[in-house]
C-alpha cells in the first residue's frame, strides 16, 4: 500500500481541474517558477531539495552545508514505473553549482577531535578559507535528458529512483578555474536509490528513505520529505585541469589528498532532503 501512495497521488493531480484563475506563482507554488512549461509536453514538474548529507570520494568525506537544487520537467505519461529523461529548467539551471567546503582545505589537515570544540572549530575554519580553502561544487557533467527519475523507485525505495551523471570542481585560487574530478566525456555516474544499495566490497549496503509522502494544494502538488537517496557503488575518475599550465604537477597532487582515482565500493554519496512534483498545467495558468 505504502508504494503505491505517491503513484496514486500523481494520477489524482492530473485530475484536477485546472483553475481558470491567473496570478503569480506564490506560496507552495512558488518553488516550481523555473519549471519548463514552455515545452508542452511537459505535465510535470520537479522541485528536489538535498539540504544535508555528505559526498565520500577515496579518502575525503565532503557534507553538504549549501543546498543543492535539482529541477526541471517530466513528461508523465501515466506509467508510475517508467524511467523518465529529465527537461531543463527553463533558465537552464538544473542542478544548482553550490559550493560545499572541503574538510581540511587544500592541505587535508583538520583539528584533532580530542581538542575542545571551540579551538577544534575555530582551526578548521581557519584552515578551509584564504589560500588554503577548497570548495566543491557538484555540475552535470552531460545533457540534462541524461538525468532519469522514476517516480515508483522513489516512492517504494525498490530500484534507481535518480541517475545523475557528475563532475566534482574544486574552488581555489591556486588549483585555477578549471579544476575537476571526472568530466563531461568521463563522469560520475550516481544511480541514488531510496532502498537499500548492492555496493562492491570493501563498501557494505546502506538504506535510504522515501520520506514522508504527501499532497498539498488539493493534490496538485505532491511531496515526499525528509527523504534519503544513497549510492555506495559508484567509481571516482581522477583529477583533471589543476593549475592550468601546471596540471601534470598539480592534478597528482590533488588526486594525493582526495585519494582518486577511486573503484567502485569506495566512495558514498548521501543526499537527504526533499521532493516536490507538481502539474505544470497549474503552473501554466498561474504564470
Amino acid at each position: 500500500m505504502r508504494r503505491l501512495l505517491l503513484a496514486g497521488i500523481v494520477l489524482a493531480a492530473m485530475l484536477v481541474p485546472a483553475s481558470s484563475a491567473s496570478a503569480a506563482l506564490t506560496g507552495e507554488w512558488a518553488r516550481f517558477a523555473k519549471c519548463p512549461i514552455s515545452n508542452p509536453e511537459v505535465n510535470t514538474c520537479v522541485y528536489a531539495e538535498t539540504t544535508s548529507g555528505s559526498f565520500t570520494m577515496g579518502n575525503k568525506a565532503v557534507p553538504v552545508k549549501n543546498p543543492v537544487i535539482l529541477q526541471g520537467g517530466l513528461v508523465f505519461k501515466g506509467d508510475y514505473a517508467e524511467t523518465l529523461p529529465f527537461i531543463a529548467a527553463s533558465d537552464g539551471n538544473t542542478l544548482s553549482k553550490s559550493p560545499q567546503p572541503v574538510p581540511g582545505g587544500l592541505l587535508g589537515v583538520t583539528a584533532p577531535a580530542w581538542w575542545p570544540s571551540l579551538l577544534r572549530n575555530l582551526f578548521n575554519e581557519t584552515i578551509n578559507n584564504g589560500f588554503t580553502g577548497v570548495t566543491a561544487t557538484i555540475e552535470l557533467a552531460a545533457p540534462v535528458s541524461a538525468v532519469k527519475f522514476n517516480i515508483l523507485a522513489t516512492a517504494s525505495g525498490q530500484g534507481t529512483a535518480l541517475t545523475l551523471p557528475v563532475k566534482v570542481k574544486l574552488g581555489n585560487p591556486f588549483l585555477g578555474s578549471n579544476c575537476y574530478i571526472g568530466s563531461n566525456s568521463n563522469p560520475i555516474k550516481l544511480n541514488l536509490t531510496t532502498g537499500t544499495t548492492s555496493p562492491p566490497p570493501p563498501n557494505t549496503p546502506i538504506t535510504g528513505s522515501p520520506g514522508e509522502q504527501g499532497g498539498l494544494e488539493e493534490g496538485s502538488i505532491i511531496f515526499l520529505k525528509g527523504n534519503r537517496l544513497v549510492d555506495n557503488s559508484f567509481a571516482a575518475p581522477g583529477a583533471n585541469g589543476c593549475g592550468g599550465l601546471f596540471s601534470f604537477l598539480v592534478d597528482p597532487f590533488v588526486e594525493s589528498i582526495v585519494g582518486v582515482p577511486s573503484a567502485a565500493g569506495t566512495n558514498t554519496a548521501i543526499l537527504e532532503g526533499s521532493t516536490y512534483l507538481g502539474d505544470a498545467g497549474r503552473v501554466r495558468e498561474m504564470q
